[in-house]
């Protein structure tokens, strides 16, 4: 589709001097006949240009028959979004969008000083970005006013709800006017966001945008096969045999980041770390250290990272491997946009290999298997990088003639080709050195599981999460008691937000899902199957608890009781962890 075709002149104007000639799949979705002033419940992948759909797809709402805005006054539009970063970008790109129809667009986002955004709220805005939470607190303390929105748009709906969000978004949603435009983008459609739709939309137009596989079309995946021992050692040679000028390396926890980042910052790389223990002062001076090149390694968490957009990004490293098919698409497509190549590298240890495969399997991706790079093929990578070096084949400038006269006259071409090759080679850390043993065979016995074993599993929900300080070395006797089934009958578990989800074998799953179903497992904890692995509905009046601030874990529920000893009649002990000392 053109540009010009179905959109409003100012924005039309906007993306041709942006340089757009062709619009994206689901940026032409948007402007279809059938989409023109209707709720649209669209699914759209990082990267595929629904910032700038929703922009041109709310334009004519907002506008009605005027070319430009009035004066600001109540905002018009509002966009929610999960982060304070992809916030901050979604403004971003729409005041370039919207300037030539002069619009003025507010922010309302956690992090940021609550009393300039009061202020600037109430100098008026005709479009408003914000995170829920800020959002909500603007409008309860009545500094925000929404009654005459004519559009909602909620960004990556699916990441709101994993966060923690939905009281916020059904409180927005409520209040917002009854005659108004919903639309949704969200890279999946699980059951949550369907019932988020049939309640705030009015018959959406459901749109699946086209352009998911041309952007991993662009991504090279490859498995690198290591020794447990020498994870780290290996991710330090995929970094110096990629050299890429950007890269994103993903790490499961807080703690791994922290470790991995002074690990490499030790090494010699130019390093900055994101997670959720940064202020947001940090967070946006690390952003942009790596969008101006003073940062060439980003290592982070997956709540961390989401809604950052780096765009010379051109290698991802999984440290840690995704948790879920989804996990590993939403981080590898980070890089390959915007037709540019990117490498996708997995860090598997020998024993993960089943559960690499099936990730990639169920996540409809093929990757190249090879061992870590080593010492001699770094080398020869240098190699080949110092050789076509494109500063050796530029002429000097006047200014610089004359003292490359003086240099090759005082040294000679000899002494000044190698004081160049000692330099370059000093600006890149060292390699580590790797065993060059073979990788073992498959070994089950060792806690390998080859994929058939849970090819057909079932997945279960426990209502304790991380909130509830949920660790796989409780959950484990927990579940086994529960439903019956030994240690090896229990598949991967994923400790989420305010739940944890575990596979269980196939041939075991109907004992299981029967034993568990005669009721509650202990006080305020209960296991239920979920469907296609998705997340299932709580049990009415479920509220999990909230850490209590005396200690960590003063919430987590016991272990299992002990079995009593040699005095009869001992009644046993229920497992009390230790509190952590103070620092």
């Amino acid at each position: 589709m053109t540009i010009s075709a179905n959109m409003v002149p100012a924005l039309a104007g906007a993306l041709a001097a942006r340089g757009y000639d062709t619009l994206t799949a689901v940026q032409a979705a948007v402007l279809a006949p059938e989409a023109d002033g209707a709720d649209l419940l669209v699914s759209a992948q990082t990267g595929s240009g629904k910032t700038v759909a929703f922009g041109i797809a709310i334009a004519p709402t907002l506008l009605g028959e005027a070319e430009r805005f009035g004066p600001p006054g109540a905002p018009r539009g509002l966009v929610i979004a999960p982060t304070r970063e992809l916030a901050i970008q979604v403004r971003r790109e729409l005041e370039w969008l919207y300037r030539d129809a002069g619009a003025r667009i507010g922010s309302c986002v956690g992090g940021m000083d609550m009393r300039k955004e009061r202020r600037a709220l109430d100098d008026g805005a005709h479009i408003v970005v914000g995170t829920p939470g800020r959002l909500r607190d603007h409008i309860t303390r009545g500094s925000l006013d929404i009654s005459e929105l004519g559009a909602v748009v909620l960004d990556e709906a699916d990441e709101m709800l994993d966060l923690g969000f939905r009281e916020d978004l059904e409180f927005i949603l409520a209040a917002a006017p009854q005659e108004r435009r919903t639309l949704m983008f969200s890279a999946t459609v699980p059951r949550q966001i369907a019932e988020l739709a049939k309640r705030f939309q009015r018959d959406a137009l459901r749109i699946t945008a086209a352009g998911e596989s041309r952007q991993h079309d662009d991504i090279e995946y490859r498995t690198i096969l290591v020794a447990p021992a020498e994870r780290e050692n290996a991710i330090i040679n995929t970094l110096l045999y990629f050299d890429a000028t950007s890269t994103m390396v993903f790490c499961a926890t807080r703690e791994a980041v922290k470790h991995l980042a002074a690990r490499l910052g030790n090494r010699g790389f130019s390093v900055v770390a994101l997670s959720g223990e940064l202020s947001q002062a940090e967070r946006s001076n690390a952003l942009q250290a790596m969008r101006d090149g003073r940062a060439r390694v980003c290592v982070a968490t997956d709540v961390a990272a989401r809604g950052i957009d780096l765009p010379s990004l051109d290698l991802v490293i999984h440290a840690d491997l995704p948790s879920n098919p989804e996990t590993l698409l939403h981080r590898s497509g980070r890089t390959g946009r915007a037709g540019r190549k990117g490498v996708c590298a997995l860090i598997v240890p020998y024993h993960r290999r089943g559960s690499a495969a099936r990730l990639l399997k169920l996540a409809k991706l093929a990757a190249v298997s090879q061992p870590a790079p080593g010492p001699a093929e770094i080398d020869a990578r240098n190699r080949e990088r110092i050789m076509a070096d494109p500063a050796l084949s530029q002429a000097p400038v006047e200014e610089e003639a004359e003292f490359v006269r003086d240099l090759l006259a005082a040294h000679g071409p000899e002494q000044v080709a190698l004081a160049y090759l000692r330099q370059q080679l000093a600006s890149r850390p060292a390699a580590e050195e790797l065993s060059e043993a073979a990788p073992p065979a498959f070994d089950a016995s060792k806690g390998e599981r080859p994929d058939a074993r849970f090819e057909n599993g079932a997945w279960f929900t426990v209502s304790l999460g991380r909130k509830h300080r949920a660790e796989p070395r409780w959950l484990l006797p927990l579940i086994c008691k529960a439903g019956n089934v030994t240690r090896r009958e229990i598949g991967s578990i994923r400790i989420l937000d305010t739940e944890s989800r575990f596979e269980i074998a196939a041939d075991r799953a109907d004992a299981f899902a029967a034993a568990v179903g005669r009721g509650p497992v202990e006080k305020g904890v209960v296991i239920q199957r979920s469907e296609d692995g998705g997340q299932p509905e709580r049990p009415a009046g479920f509220r999990p608890k909230k850490p209590h601030r005396k200690g960590p874990y003063a919430h987590a529920p016991a272990r299992p009781a002990a079995a009593p000893k040699d005095r009869p009649g001992q009644k046993p002990k229920k497992f009390k962890p230790k509190k952590p000392k103070k620092q």
